[in-house]
């Protein structure tokens, strides 16, 4: 394949005139024997230099915000589509009251109730404004879940611009090779795909604290302090921690008063706009950040109420979402200490990643979730310790000057050798969650689309769900307002979430079925199954259990789909895409929607009464 020159877009006359190389500089003979330049030429030697210098700088320009963009908005585009939904939380506790906003019906749970005014309506608001228009651009009802993927789209431009941003910044000061380095495992690593298109309140401080890194590497202390406050105030209160290496480096360098001046004025005003809007929504003078700090910290919150796990819970976790890259990016805390003249301001961006893991893992309530915000700086971390391979291995005492020793050479084919098996490993890692998870996210658009209205306060239809509760992705996949969602029970214990009631006072209630201990509600479950139209259920191949789908005379089965067992599969196979053996080695379920059979006029004869 012939080879394309840059300059092959110019008109043919001016690549020939290009082509003519520039005449030679004349020389003077002077009287001494000497050849000397004249003005003229001189002045041609110049400007060659320039150009030379020019040609040079161009050559080792860094990264441009606009080409990581571009890049990351490809990635996260690939993320908002595909994704699946990972955490309860992130429906009940965010995609759900936004539903309510928008659509005027959705699930509350108890941190919602205007009796404890845990949530922020600010940040559900910020993203309303988002939603609601493509409500109207979209069909109000049948058009919901193009409306889901559509703040998906957002969320995943939220997270490519700041992302691009600590790319640039990067480039600008430790070079464009690491700069791309810490590109490709943005845009490939698992951890990255799943949580840039989360909606929660930790992906937004991940946001957040991805920009303010880039702001203290751009040397804009004041603004990496002021979008910090942000996002701790908007996003996650608890996430401060991972903010206090860049606050107090950009209070030290960056002027102190100027900086404290910018992030209190922050504060100040999202505390107050919070505050506005709680009372608008909770429908009394409320602040949602402070009520939330309070329960957690002075109130007697319990996180163990929802389950406790080892200290080894996010360094399992993380290697599955960015395998050896994490230990990559733990190995270069060692390097940057030995070199902190090298990597000093390096080292005060990426320090969140082990002040935040460590803090998290001596908690009993571990989340995945609650690593997100460190994930891009888990990036950077490991394309630093990549880059620096070269200078790791040791070098021979006596070679050449002027000549490499093979083993440099050695480290650097290692470096592309290592980035290309952490992203083999990532891309595994992805597929291995798209293909064995992705069922919940397809069932209920299998539901008929139906207009029809409903008949007094009862829905047309009841879509029922028992055990798989917890895997529901949120009214925006049910088809139409002919639809609700009711438990069924089967055995959970815990308090499930209920229906915003707008004869209550919608936003503002406070439902006495609700309560901070986990204790469920007599009213959580459906009374009546035989109301139920359509069933949920994940179907396992376990010969001691009973599931109601199997009830042929009652239930028809219209859709299925694979769903992998992650207790009878294999750690290694289940957690990561081996191809040829991924299917065969893992075992799977059926996750199943079912249509309640019509009863013939013979079965209406034998009803009990």
């Amino acid at each position: 394949m012939e080879e394309v020159n840059p300059s092959s877009c110019d008109t043919p006359a001016v690549a020939e005139l290009e082509s003519i190389p520039p005449p030679a500089p004349k020389l003077r003979q002077r009287k001494s024997g000497r050849v000397t330049f004249s003005e003229e030429n001189l002045a041609m030697l110049r400007a060659d230099s320039i150009k030379d210098k020019a040609m040079k700088a161009k050559q080792e320009e860094g990264l441009s915000w606009g080409v990581a963009f571009f890049a990351l908005a490809l990635a996260r585009y690939f993320s908002s589509k595909s994704n699946i939904v990972h955490d309860c939380d992130e429906v009940f506790n965010y995609w759900e009251p936004l539903h309510f906003l928008v659509y005027k019906s959705g699930f509350q749970t108890w941190e919602y109730s205007s009796e404890f005014a845990l949530r922020s309506y600010l940040y559900l608001l910020f993203h309303a404004l988002f939603v609601k228009p493509a409500s109207w651009l979209y069909d109000s009802q049948v058009g919901k879940v193009q409306a889901f993927y559509f703040l998906r789209f957002i969320l995943g431009l939220m997270s490519a611009s700041t992302e691009a941003s600590l790319v640039a910044a990067t480039s600008s000061l430790f070079g464009r090779r690491l700069a791309a380095y810490t590109l490709m495992l943005l845009c490939f690593t698992s951890g990255c795909f799943t949580a840039s298109t989360s909606f929660l309140p930790s992906t937004f401080s991940m946001y957040t604290l991805t920009l303010s890194s880039a702001a203290l590497l751009y040397r804009k202390p004041g603004t990496a302090v002021a979008v910090g406050a942000f996002g701790v105030l908007v996003g996650w209160p608890f996430s401060v921690l991972a903010f206090v290496p860049v606050v107090l480096y950009a209070l030290a360098t960056g002027g102190f008063l100027k900086v404290f001046m910018a992030g209190l004025s922050t504060s100040v005003f999202t505390v107050v706009i919070s505050a506005v809007v709680d009372r608008q929504f909770y429908g009394k003078w409320t602040s949602s950040v402070l009520n939330l700090v309070i329960y957690n910290v002075l109130g007697g919150g319990d996180s163990s109420l929802y389950g406790v796990e080892g200290p080894l819970f996010y360094l399992r976790n993380a290697f599955n979402n960015f395998n050896i890259a994490l230990i990559l990016a733990l190995v270069f805390l060692v390097l940057a200490v030995i070199k902190s003249d090298k990597y000093g301001p390096l080292l005060i961006v990426v320090s969140p990643v082990y002040l935040w893991l460590s803090f998290m893992s001596l908690q009993p309530h571990k989340e995945e979730r609650f690593l997100y915000p460190i994930y891009p700086l888990i990036c950077l971390a490991a394309a630093a310790l990549i880059e620096t391979i070269p200078e790791l291995l040791p070098k021979p005492r006596y070679y050449p000057p002027n000549e490499e020793p093979p083993i440099v050479l050695v480290g650097k084919v290692l470096r592309p050798v290592t980035l290309a098996v952490i992203l083999v490993l990532s891309y595994s890692r992805t597929t291995s969650l798209l293909y064995g998870y992705s069922a919940p996210m397809q069932v209920y658009r299998q539901l008929p689309t139906m207009e029809q209205p409903k008949v007094g306060n009862q829905a047309v239809s009841l879509v029922c769900v028992g055990a798989e509760w917890h895997r529901f992705p949120s009214s925006f996949f049910l088809p139409s307002a002919s639809y609700e969602l009711g438990w069924l029970d089967d055995g959970f214990r815990g308090l499930l979430p209920l229906p915003f009631n707008s004869t209550m006072g919608g936003t503002a209630s406070a439902p006495t079925y609700f309560n901070k201990l986990n204790k469920a509600s007599p009213l959580q479950f459906v009374k009546n199954e035989e109301a139920c139209s359509f069933l949920v259920e994940l179907r396992l191949e376990r010969p001691d259990r009973k599931y109601r789908g199997d009830d042929s005379s009652k239930w028809e089965e219209i859709w299925k789909a694979p769903f992998l067992d992650a207790e009878l599969s294999p750690a290694l196979h289940r957690a990561f895409f081996i191809p040829w053996s991924w299917e065969s080695k893992n075992n799977f379920g059926s996750y199943r929607l079912l249509k309640r059979k019509e009863k013939s006029a013979d079965d209406s004869l034998h009803i009990d009464h």
